[in-house]
C-alpha cells in the first residue's frame, strides 16, 4: 500500500489545471495528425485562449465521480506528455471508458503511453473497483492498437468503413478489458 496510486516506471497523473493544460493542449492541437489519432471530426487549429474556456468549461461540466481526467507527466522533468480520462462511468454495471493522448510526436512510442495506461488501469480495478473498461480506436492507429493489447486489451468488435479520411474509409475498433483478465496478468 505504500505505492503513490498516480505513479508508475516512466509518468506520473496529476489533476488538470486549465492554464498549465491550455498551454500544451494548444500545441499540439498544431499538428493534425495528433487531432486525427483522437477524434473523428475535422482537424482545426486552436487558440490559447480559447482552449482555456474549453478546459474549464468542461472541467465544470465533467468531474468526479462521473470523469475522471488526468495529465500525464514525465517523471525526469515534470514536463507534460499528454491526458487520460476515465469517462462515461456506469456505476450500476462498474464499467467505464478510457482515453488518451500523448501530445508530441517526439514522445510517441517511448513507453509513456503504456505506463499511463498500467497507472489508469491500475486505479480503475483497485481503487474504484470497476469490472470493465472500454475504449474505441481508429483502425489506422497501429501504434495505439498494440499500446492497448500490450496492456491486456482485446478487440471485441469494429464498425465497419466508419470514418472518412484522405478519401479512405477506415474502421473504428472497439476494445475491452475485464477487471478479472487485468488481475490476472498483473496480480496487483
Amino acid at each position: 500500500m505504500s505505492k503513490d496510486i498516480f505513479t508508475g516506471e516512466l509518468v506520473r497523473l496529476s489533476a488538470v489545471e486549465a492554464e498549465q493544460a491550455a498551454k500544451a493542449f494548444t500545441e499540439w492541437s498544431q499538428d493534425s495528425e495528433y487531432q486525427r489519432l483522437l477524434d473523428s471530426e475535422p482537424a482545426r487549429l486552436h487558440s490559447a485562449k480559447a482552449t482555456k474556456k474549453w478546459i474549464e468549461e468542461e472541467l465544470k461540466e465533467k468531474a468526479p465521480p462521473d470523469f475522471f481526467w488526468f495529465l500525464i507527466h514525465r517523471l525526469e522533468d515534470n514536463q507534460i506528455l499528454g491526458d487520460i480520462t476515465l469517462g462515461s462511468l456506469r456505476w450500476n454495471n462498474r464499467e467505464a471508458f478510457i482515453g488518451i493522448g500523448i501530445g508530441d510526436r517526439s514522445h510517441w512510442g517511448k513507453g509513456y503511453g503504456t505506463d499511463a495506461m498500467h497507472i489508469l488501469l491500475r486505479y480503475a480495478f483497485t481503487e474504484l473497483n470497476l469490472e470493465r473498461l472500454s475504449l474505441n480506436v481508429f483502425g489506422y492507429n497501429s501504434r495505439g492498437i498494440r499500446t492497448y493489447e500490450k496492456v491486456g486489451f482485446r478487440v471485441e468488435g469494429r464498425q465497419r468503413q466508419y470514418l472518412l479520411r484522405n478519401n479512405q474509409r477506415y474502421d473504428l475498433i472497439y476494445m475491452g478489458i475485464l477487471q478479472e483478465e487485468w488481475m490476472q496478468l498483473y496480480k496487483p
